[in-house]
């Protein structure tokens, strides 16, 4: 299995998946295991895929350091893949939370990327989540069966609550089109299991590069994400001159899977 060293000696791995121009990939989660985006809704047809298991996610290594987490100190490993592959630019995609590790290194290496590619992203610097955006996407599904469950899980996560069991009740807010099979999508052990590591990776944001990206930018957004919202992908677009903002109107949180030819056009287009 392909692997390199970042500069403080954690070891880092990477899968290669298709053939073509590669494009490096970068999971969220934070701290998902970076298989669960499979092969982007066919993207590897055309393109080598290079997928980065973040640190402490998926196969790559727990660093001793937990405050090297942190999305601010990640895109540091995104400059050590791309020198390790020997790549002068590279293009770039990350779906959720990976977003903020993406737009970290194309602000602090804007020569090093062609151009970037943010699926369902989080936010510019830090978690832009706007609940009434979130309720009222939410609000469109109360027809759906497996709503008033879904809606009591959300009242109780606003309230305090907490677990894997609160978290697996919310996941048909993350579809356009809910149905118990999609559950296939959530693999065992792609998830962290590690209690501190989103605390971890979103530490340290007030160190975050504050600057534009200058690289062309692709916002993809899903119509009917009930994780995380809309916003949070208008954020992102407005924070980089000339960004594509792309919502995908039968798409939640992970749109490569729910509309995956016009997904694939749609990357495909932009990367040129």
């Amino acid at each position: 299995m392909p692997h390199f060293s970042a500069p403080d000696g954690v070891r880092l791995f990477y899968d290669v998946l298709g053939t073509g121009d590669p494009l490096v990939v970068l999971g969220g989660g934070p701290g998902m295991d970076v298989r669960y985006l499979g092969d982007l809704g066919g993207l590897a047809a055309g393109r080598r895929l290079i997928r980065l298991d973040g640190r402490a996610a998926g196969r790559s290594e727990v660093p001793a350091d937990r405050s090297t987490v942190s999305f601010v100190r990640q895109a540091g490993d995104v400059e050590a893949l791309r020198e390790h592959l020997g790549l002068d630019r590279l293009d770039l995609l990350a779906h959720s939370a990976g977003s903020l590790t993406a737009q970290e290194y194309a602000a602090r290496h804007p020569g090093r990327v062609r151009r970037l590619v943010l699926v369902t992203p989080v936010g510019r610097t830090g978690r832009d989540i706007d609940l009434a955006d979130v309720a009222a996407v939410r609000a469109t599904r109360s027809a759906e069966p497996w709503y008033p469950q879904a809606a009591a899980a959300a009242r109780e996560v606003a309230a305090g609550g907490q677990g894997p069991f609160l978290q697996a009740r919310l996941i048909p807010f993350h579809w356009h089109r809910w149905a118990p099979e999609r559950r296939h999508e959530y693999v065992a052990g792609h998830s962290t299991s590690l209690p501190w590591l989103r605390d971890a990776f979103y530490a340290g944001a007030e160190a975050a590069c504050p600057s534009p990206v200058s690289a062309p930018v692709l916002v993809v957004a899903g119509a009917s994400d009930g994780m995380i919202g809309v916003a949070p992908a208008r954020t992102v677009a407005a924070a980089h001159p000339g960004a594509r903002l792309e919502v995908m109107p039968a798409s939640g949180h992970r749109p490569w899977v729910e509309e995956p030819v016009t997904f694939r056009e749609l990357v495909d287009g932009f990367l040129g």
